[in-house]
């Protein structure tokens, strides 16, 4: 199996972008330079991972606040 993008030479990521509440941005593949969404297949909220996130965690801890 072969990928399309890299085949046709498109600038692509084979990562994963990882959006967080916090405004970070990160890529899973640790050589990814450019976070552009455009470059990424794959674009998740953090909130998705299954490990879960410090940030989601932060956000649920704010909005509790709030609705108190």
């Amino acid at each position: 199996m072969s990928c399309s993008a890299c085949l046709a030479e498109l600038d692509h990521c084979h990562g994963t972008l990882v959006v967080h509440s916090t405004v970070e941005i990160e890529c899973t593949d640790p050589d990814c330079i450019d976070l552009a969404s455009v470059r990424h297949s794959l674009v998740i909220d953090c909130s998705e991972l299954s490990a879960g996130c410090g940030c989601t965690e932060l956000r649920m801890s704010v909005t509790a606040l709030r609705a108190s």
